[in-house]
């Protein structure tokens, strides 16, 4: 069975880079924030670890190999003592001007592993804190992942990365931009983190966030829409685009709940209170649109979104999605009625995206 390795720089990556960049004493080893337990959750997802490292010059008078070998030895037993072992251990000690064959980014140093057919090169990677790290997983070409350093940029921490390799998140990125409207929209349907919404009009910023929360999967969405116009393109917009985002993040839908419940259930079916009022959501991720709609609201507006647009939010969410949804709302408050609407939704979402299995909920073999 091949099994995926990550190639993990050690300085700045592991453990944290000095000012001088030399960790030739004990009193500067300390350890990168969440190396540990992201490396464990790599480590059960079936990752093998090699580190690989410039060493400027190790072995000479002004970097003796004394000097790195103790707080190296005492990095490797701890991470030992925790259950995190290393496959190999590959360091450079040439300096950069010698343009050595086995200095990242070229990949001289790893000759032998890029002649191994039991390496899962698909699912391998590299993890630096350097644009060289980045060139280094290009010339390997599998992913690469850089660490944020004040030094160098980077965009990711260890968190982060256990996250991507290891949960395979089921993520969307959208862009959206018409005459009317300019929407960014991110999904990731396997993490949960505040929503943050941003369309002009916080009461329905207010209820979107409402489908990232209670849905379970982290939202972020920006509109920048014709306000001085009406309100409608924003709204229509912004429920098109986060509905393609979890169509796209969906992917083939293997897997998923589809309906949210094993058994005699049609659909993923809540009933949720708020105060006076109760919403009913039943939806069914069957690829084929479709939105059914019984209740009625009494005021014109609930803060600065139009009630006629609330069932048109869904409406539209449907069509790109290719979601099928039933709701249902009474009640005396409309404001009420209207977050009992986006919260009802929301959890019936929450339990027809979750991951029940590894086939495709159909007997059609596809979605």
């Amino acid at each position: 069975m091949s099994r995926p390795i990550l190639f993990v720089d050690r300085d700045g990556t592991l453990i944290e880079e000095p000012s001088d960049f030399q960790i030739d004493s004990y009193a500067k080893l300390r350890f990168v924030t969440d190396v540990v337990p992201s490396m464990l959750k790599l480590r059960d997802a079936g990752y093998e670890f090699v580190i690989i490292s410039n060493q400027d010059g190790l072995g000479t008078d002004a970097y003796p190999r004394e000097s790195f070998q103790g707080p190296h030895d005492l990095m490797m037993q701890i991470f030992d003592s925790q259950g995190i072992r290393f496959r190999d251990v590959l360091i450079d000690t040439s300096f950069p001007s010698q343009n050595a064959a086995t200095r990242k980014p070229a990949t001289g140093l790893v000759t032998a592993y890029l002649k191994d057919r039991s390496i899962d090169w698909s699912r391998s990677a590299v993890v630096g804190d350097r644009p060289t790290d980045v060139q280094f997983a290009d010339n390997l070409g599998i992913r690469a992942f850089q660490l944020r350093t004040p030094q160098f940029g980077g965009e990711w921490d260890w968190a982060g990365i256990a996250h991507a390799l290891a949960d395979a998140p089921r993520i969307a990125h959208v862009e959206r931009a018409t005459k009317e409207t300019r929407l960014v929209v991110d999904v990731d349907l396997d993490r949960t983190a505040e929503p943050h919404v941003r369309t002009g009009l916080g009461f329905y910023d207010h209820m979107l966030e409402q489908l990232g929360k209670h849905g379970g999967f982290a939202l972020s969405l920006a509109c920048e829409g014709d306000l001085h116009i009406d309100e409608h393109h924003t709204v229509e917009d912004a429920a098109l685009a986060l509905g393609q985002a979890l169509r796209e993040a969906l992917g083939d839908k293997r897997g998923i709940g589809r309906y949210g419940f094993d058994g005699p259930m049609l659909a993923a079916e809540v009933t949720l209170p708020m105060d006076e009022a109760i919403a009913s959501a039943a939806v069914d991720f069957s690829g084929r649109p479709f939105f059914v709609f019984d209740g009625e609201f009494r005021r014109e507006r609930v803060g600065d979104l139009p009630t006629e647009l609330v069932p048109h939010v869904f409406r539209s969410l449907c069509e790109t999605a290719g979601l099928n949804l039933h709701l249902t709302v009474r009640g005396d408050n409309d404001h009420h009625k209207v977050e009992a609407c986006f919260k009802a939704v929301a959890r019936a979402l929450r339990q027809a995206l979750a991951r029940t299995g590894r086939e495709v909920p159909s007997t059609k073999g596809m979605l």
